[in-house]
């Protein structure tokens, strides 16, 4: 999974890919818990670009997207936000993928 640099790579991203945004941080006990499956569900969805988003670095991309709560996952198409799992709550590899059935 890359891991996004700058908000103008994010913006590129969704522009022209479908693009998955993991919004994570590194002192978040409930990121670190999904991290190992998240290359599972990375592979059973190769037609999404995964991108890390650290919600520190890009707090005004929280901001923008409505994201209040980490991990979070939003999901864009053709330039436009398809579906988004945003919660404080730890996620499950069963419901982030139901997630990635949902927005597929």
């Amino acid at each position: 999974m890359k891991t996004i640099e700058t908000e103008q790579q994010l913006n590129d991203l969704i522009q022209n890919d479908n693009v998955v945004a993991v919004f994570s941080a590194g002192w978040c006990p409930d990121c670190r818990v999904i991290e190992p499956v998240l290359p599972e569900i990375e592979e059973a969805y190769s037609d999404f670009t995964f991108v890390e988003v650290d919600r520190d670095q890009f707090i005004d991309v929280c901001q923008k997207y409505d994201v209040f709560g980490i991990p979070s996952f939003l999901a864009f198409k053709n330039g436009e936000e398809a579906g988004r799992f945003v919660s404080k709550n730890r996620k499950t590899k069963d419901e982030v993928m139901a997630f990635m059935d949902d927005v597929s």
